[in-house]
C-alpha cells in the first residue's frame, strides 16, 4: 500500500564509509516536518562478505575514508585509524549491529538514533560494534533500557534480521539503487531515487532540496 506520507527510504550499512558520511544529510531529512525517515539495512559485510581486519583491509579503507572526511567533514578518531584497523582480532560483520538497528527501531522507533551511535562508535571510537556488549552498552547510551533492548536483539537476530536484509536489497532493486547509501523519496507510492553525493558536506542545501521536492517544486 502507498503511504500517504513522503518517505525518505535510507538504504544503509552500519560499516558502509559513505553512510557515515553521509549522516548529517539524514539528521537533516529527519528535521523536515511531515517527512518519515525510514532505515533499511542491506547487509553489506554479512555472511561470506564478513571481513577481518587485517594490513590489507586498512590500506584500502583508509584512502577512502580519509577522502570522505575531507568532502563531509565527518570525524575519523585516532582510535579507528590507529586502533581497530590495526585490531588483527577484530572483524567486519555488520549483520549484529544491524540486528541491533532492526531492533531498537521494532522497541521504540530509535533505529535511525541507534545507527548515528554505532557509526560514531566504529569511525570515531574504534569499538567493536559487532560486540554484543558493545551494542548493549551503546543502546543504553540513547536512553534504550538495556534489558528490554537485549529481548528485541535477542528476537531480531536470525530470521528477522535475514528477512529485513532480503526486503531492504528488494527496495534497493525496485528504486534503481547500485550501493550503499541509497535514499529515495517515496510519494504516493512513487519512488524517485534522489543524489546525496551532490550534497556531501551540505546539510542545509539538502534540506531545502528534499522541501522542494516535497511540494512538488523539485
Amino acid at each position: 500500500m502507498a503511504t500517504q506520507t513522503p518517505t525518505l527510504h535510507y538504504i544503509f550499512d552500519p560499516l558502509c564509509g559513505w553512510c557515515y558520511g553521509a549522516a548529517p544529510l539524514v539528521d537533516a531529512a529527519r528535521g523536515i516536518t511531515g517527512l518519515a525517515v525510514a532505515a533499511h539495512g542491506g547487509g553489506m559485510m554479512t555472511g561470506s562478505n564478513r571481513q577481518p581486519v587485517t594490513d590489507a583491509l586498512r590500506r584500502y579503507v583508509m584512502p577512502h575514508d580519509e577522502r570522505i572526511a575531507g568532502l563531509t567533514g565527518q570525524v575519523f578518531g585516532k582510535d579507528y585509524f590507529d586502533g581497530l584497523l590495526r585490531d588483527a582480532g577484530a572483524v567486519f560483520d555488520s549483520e549484529p549491529p544491524t540486528t541491533a538497528v532492526l531492533a531498537a527501531d521494532t522497541l521504540a522507533g530509535r533505529g535511525l538514533d541507534l545507527l548515528k551511535r554505532l557509526q560514531q562508535a566504529h569511525y570515531v571510537q574504534g569499538l567493536r560494534i559487532a560486540d554484543p556488549g558493545v551494542i548493549t552498552a551503546l543502546a543504553r547510551d540513547i536512553g534504550l533500557d538495556g534489558d528490554a533492548f537485549d529481548a528485541a536483539y535477542a528476537a531480531a537476530q536470525g530470521a528477522a534480521t535475514a528477512a529485513y536484509i532480503a526486503d531492504s536489497r528488494k527496495l534497493l532493486a525496485r528504486v534503481g539503487g547500485t550501493g550503499f547509501p541509497t535514499l529515495a523519496l517515496e510519494q504516493q507510492g512513487a519512488y524517485a531515487l534522489l543524489e546525496p553525493s551532490r550534497y556531501l558536506g551540505r546539510p542545509a542545501q539538502w534540506q531545502a532540496h528534499l522541501r522542494e521536492r516535497i511540494q512538488g517544486r523539485g
